[in-house]
């Protein structure tokens, strides 16, 4: 008996780029629990690397969920693992260690994207993209207040400092977001590697490809303008999902 077909399809792709000689990135994808996630690493050698593979160690143990409430609550509670052994790492080591996290959860036609920091979550949606997650960093507060443009936003000096990461503080501090999903929407998760350096008109063009050819393709352009950082990239497309999502939009609450 031929196994049943999974209401998406999905490809993650990472590399440390041209200029890092570490690859402090890690992702996973799980489509059969419904669970994608990206990870960017800090925290000096090797440090960065050990705390993005700790919550995609911890994601990697959740297992099949009963419900959408299940699923947000067995990551969330091995998002919370991963917390404590990063913050036990940075006391040990006494450095401040951590990672970025952007995630997808899909479940029952609807979705949730978690994240923490600078990492993030695209919906393309009809060809038209849009960004479902927000920057936690400094220039987005910056831009939030009035106080630069977006113009001044590409270039600003402190752009890539982030101001929540998982395992940097006492506690944990992610954002929220979800909404129904649609046959042909396409979810990309990535790193700031890949948004330092390809436009989100072009990470939409590349949603038409299938999952692999669209990271491949988006991991080319990164690499021949520099790499200067990790990339990683993860690409989910819905299918057909089993159930109608509109009515299930309240479905993640715990």
């Amino acid at each position: 008996m031929s196994e049943p077909r999974l209401p998406y399809e999905s490809y993650g792709i990472s590399h440390r780029g041209c200029v890092r000689e570490l690859n402090e990135d890690s992702y996973i994808v799980e489509p059969r629990i419904g669970l994608w996630a990206v990870a960017d690493g800090m925290g000096g050698h090797e440090a960065g690397e050990v705390a993005s593979a700790s919550i995609v160690q911890h994601l990697a143990t959740i297992g099949f969920a009963s419900s959408a409430p299940d699923l947000r609550a067995r990551f969330e509670d091995r998002l919370g693992k991963a917390h404590a052994e990063i913050r036990k790492l940075s006391r040990m080591r006494g450095v401040t260690i951590g990672s970025t996290v952007a995630a997808l959860l899909v479940r029952d036609g609807s979705f949730a994207c978690i994240w923490s920091g600078d990492s993030r979550a695209y919906l393309v949606r009809d060809r038209i993209i849009s960004q479902v997650s927000r920057d936690h960093t400094e220039v987005q507060e910056l831009l939030d207040r009035g106080m630069i443009s977006a113009a001044e936003a590409r270039t600003w000096p402190r752009r890539n400092v982030i101001t929540r990461a998982i395992g940097v503080s006492d506690e944990i501090t992610v954002d929220f977001q979800q909404g129904e999903t649609l046959p042909g929407d396409v979810f990309i998760l990535a790193t700031d590697g890949l948004t330092a350096h390809v436009s989100d008109t072009e990470i939409e063009a590349a949603a038409v490809m299938s999952p692999q050819a669209a990271c491949e393709d988006l991991l080319a352009k990164v690499l021949a303008r520099g790499g200067t950082d990790n990339v990683t990239i993860v690409l989910v497309r819905i299918a057909d999902p089993r159930n109608g999502g509109a009515a299930r939009m309240k479905a993640w609450a715990p």
